[in-house]
């Protein structure tokens, strides 16, 4: 069973909002109360926020799939319904949200920071929220909207000052073990570490966590090994330590050669980066090399070689050993040195910006655009407001689909689709194509509440009212004669030829 997770796909789904209430208020001796119903309760929203206690996204491996509750109905007697919780989601400091197809949504780092996945639907209003002085007593309400649906994939990127590399068993864990209170696992075969370790470590005043990237091999950019899956933990650290193993048994491995091969794959991997962490490349982060292992006699003399040639190439190192824990205290104090630089030299974070972006004087919020396929022609309406309306309509009564052409005409939809070319009879959808309402378009239609007569949940416009024209009804006067003229002379045929009874009766 796994135990540690940097890497989910979420599935949040917002909560749907309530529908509005259509009531009228009903006492004795008030005939004319006038419209009570209330308004439908908001849908909750599915929020993720950095929580310290988490650590891994190990929660959404089990249930990836989350729901927030829905608002529900309202009710008479201008009774609301009751909104829907959030659904706040605790993830570990330094998680990155992208969509699918890879875009950086948000970066979540430090605690109490938060991201909307999926907004909740807004609840629909009621018909005392409809009445108008020309729409009194409105037999209809709005809908609630359902709420957002988002897949997102979740990164954990670990946050530590001091990230150690190396080949598989080169003493990683071991120095995580000796310099701070973590406890990983350690054993004498290769890829012992399967999941990053994180230590914290005291030095004199100064504190800093220190990483254990597991896995790293040659080819460990382009996936080989566990280096490509735990590589991104190494994103946002200042210092970076090689771990070279001096005790080495494999004939065809030398720490100068383990040092080459694991900056090729780190420069291979920081090619793909888009972000610096502090602003500083990960090319150009201050390294440290520590030789491990010297209380073999043999790895001692083997660092005592090498150390030359690392120290002309202008780097840092350090001769330990975890299991006497030589060296241990030099090399903890020099990396809090190296790592107080990098936190003085970070640039201070910015605040917030908040970007107003008041919509255009000439922008009408939607978009009409004739569209043509299968041999049909038909006007595609996109927009916030219209799809809006169109969710909140409820189609089965005859007022409300009223409400929303006075909706439509008042926002200049209308003129739009003349524009576009539309004529009567064209086939226009509100929507996206997958999920659109059709409709006949029909600009003869009057709008306007005030020309409304009919009984609550009506509209007149709606209503076959067409009165029959003088040649229609000459016609039809015509066709009922000629059927009695033909009625008659089949009666009198029968009448010539003696048929008035059943012979065999």
């Amino acid at each position: 069973m796994a135990t540690f997770v940097d890497r989910v796909v979420l599935h949040a789904t917002g909560g749907d909002g309530g529908h509005g209430c259509a009531s009228i208020h009903r006492e004795k001796f008030k005939p004319l109360a006038g419209p009570d119903g209330g308004n439908g309760g908001n849908g909750g929203s599915v929020i993720l926020e950095v929580d310290p206690q988490v650590t891994t996204l190990l929660p959404f491996h089990h249930l990836p799939h989350r729901h927030a509750p829905s608002g529900t109905q309202g009710m008479g007697d201008h009774r609301s319904g009751s909104t829907g919780e959030d659904l706040v989601l605790g993830v570990p400091d330094g998680t990155v949200v992208k969509s699918p197809d890879g875009t950086v949504l948000t970066d979540l780092v430090g605690a109490g920071a938060r991201y909307v996945v999926a907004a909740g639907g807004r609840g629909g209003l009621g018909n005392a929220a409809l009445a108008s002085p020309r729409r009194k007593a409105p037999g209809f309400a709005l809908l609630g909207e359902p709420g957002e649906q988002a897949d997102v994939v979740l990164e954990l990127k670990t946050i530590a000052d001091v990230a150690l590399v190396g080949f598989p068993s080169a003493g990683k864990s071991s120095l995580v073990a000796a310099i701070s209170a973590a406890r990983p696992k350690i054993a004498d075969y290769p890829f012992t570490t399967l999941v990053p370790n994180l230590g914290v470590v005291q030095a004199g005043d100064a504190r800093y966590t220190v990483a254990d990237v597991p896995g790293l091999i040659p080819g460990a950019s382009q996936g080989r090994g566990l280096g490509l899956e735990f590589l991104r933990h190494i994103e946002r650290c200042s210092v970076v330590v090689h771990v070279l193993d001096c005790a080495t048994l494999e004939p065809d491995r030398d720490p100068v050669t383990d040092l080459d091969v694991i900056e090729a794959e780190l420069a291979a991997y920081a090619e793909d980066l888009e972000t610096a962490a502090n602003g500083v490349p990960l090319a150009q982060r201050p390294r440290v090399v520590v030789l491990n292992k010297i209380d073999v006699p043999e790895a001692r003399e083997l660092a005592e070689l090498v150390r030359p040639e690392l120290e002309a190439r202008g780097l840092p190192v350090f001769e330990i050993s975890t299991a006497s824990h030589e060296g241990l205290r030099t090399l903890t104090f020099a990396l809090a040195e190296r790592v107080g630089s990098a936190r003085r030299e970070a640039p201070a974070p910015e605040p917030t910006r908040v970007v107003l972006r008041p919509r255009a004087v000439d922008e009408s919020g939607f978009t009409v655009t004739r569209r043509e396929g299968g041999g049909q022609v038909w006007f595609a309406i996109r927009g916030e407001k219209p799809e809006r309306w169109v969710r909140q309509t409820d189609f089965a009564n005859d007022e409300a689909v009223g409400y929303l052409a006075d909706r439509l005409a008042r926002a200049g939809v209308e003129e739009a689709l003349f524009k576009a070319g539309a004529v009567a009879g064209d086939e226009v959808r509100i929507g996206p194509d997958h999920n659109s309402v059709v409709f006949d378009w029909e600009p003869t239609l009057l709008t306007g509440s005030e020309l409304l007569g009919g009984p609550r949940g009506t509209d007149v416009r709606l209503e076959d009212r067409a009165r029959p024209t003088r040649g229609q009804k000459r016609r039809e006067y015509t066709e009922r004669m000629d059927a009695k003229a033909a009625a008659r002379a089949e009666l009198w045929t029968e009448r010539e030829q003696g048929v008035w009874t059943d012979p065999d009766a």
